[in-house]
């Protein structure tokens, strides 16, 4: 015979996001999750007008580190110009503060990899040691010792200009794409996320491989093109613009999200 639970017998949370959490005590577990309230909210995008729900959303930022965006990270030490890396940087001091206002999580994508390198293969280290030469990951940086992309360095920290909050979530990667070998999709499903936006660099590298594999696995893409960017030869960006809107997803502009987050709720 079923017994109802007393509306004022509290139970134990079991839970580590407010979306995902039920309750248990001796007796009964009551798996009921708490509704979701929506919250709606609407920015141009291409290729078409986009409206999306905050309360399922989250920002992934994606490899804006040292290592690729600062004058003496690895990039600048093998010859690469960071200008262009570091674009995003004015955008997203901006957006950050408007989506963590907004109860938006901000989630931090970046390399850290292990001081062995032992899940790391070798067609993988090619890509950055390409001549068996030279500085690749793991390798001390010419200007300042740090390990390339090694988790806890200099090197793979976030840039100063966008040091993360307490409350931000952080996963590192190993891969172009951040999904793989991580526990990115088992957080985003423990905050209730289904809507991601994408930041960060490359481009048309491990931001592209993160949302297509996002793609993928269900999740809807938002591309924030001002807060994306690459090193790379413009044809790529092109490219990357294109497949986005034409198999992926949506790309929009930072700033029309900020000034509807800044706006009166209808």
């Amino acid at each position: 015979m079923n017994r109802a639970v007393p509306h004022h017998q509290t139970l134990h949370p079991l839970g580590s996001a407010p979306n995902n959490r039920w309750g248990v005590d001796a007796e009964r577990a009551d798996l009921v999750r708490a509704p979701v309230a929506p919250r709606p909210i609407e920015v141009a995008a291409r290729p078409q007008q986009l409206r999306f729900d905050l309360a399922r959303s989250a920002l992934l930022v994606v490899d804006l580190q040292n290592d690729f965006c600062h004058p003496d990270g690895w990039l600048a030490s093998i010859g690469v110009d960071v200008t262009p890396a570091r674009a995003p940087i004015a955008p997203l001091r901006a957006l950050l503060p408007a989506l963590r206002g907004a109860g938006v999580p901000v989630v931090w994508v970046n390399w850290g990899n292990r001081p062995d390198r032992l899940n790391l293969s070798p067609s993988l280290l090619h890509v950055y040691k390409p001549h068996g030469t030279g500085t690749g990951l793991g390798d001390p940086l010419p200007a300042n010792g740090a390990p390339v992309l090694q988790a806890g360095s200099w090197a793979a920290a976030v840039v100063d200009e966008l040091a993360p909050e307490p409350a931000d979530v952080r996963v590192d990667k190993y891969r172009m794409s951040g999904f793989w070998d991580t526990p990115l999709d088992s957080i985003l499903r423990n905050l209730g996320v289904s809507t991601l936006m994408f930041a960060g660099v490359n481009a048309d590298q491990c931001v592209l491989c993160t949302l297509q594999d996002a793609n993928f696995l269900g999740y809807d893409c938002l591309y924030l093109e001002d807060c994306c960017a690459t090193t790379s030869p413009g044809y790529c960006l092109e490219a990357t613009l294109y497949n986005v809107r034409q198999c992926f997803g949506f790309t929009m502009a930072s700033t029309d999200l900020v000034a509807a987050l800044a706006a009166p709720s209808p």
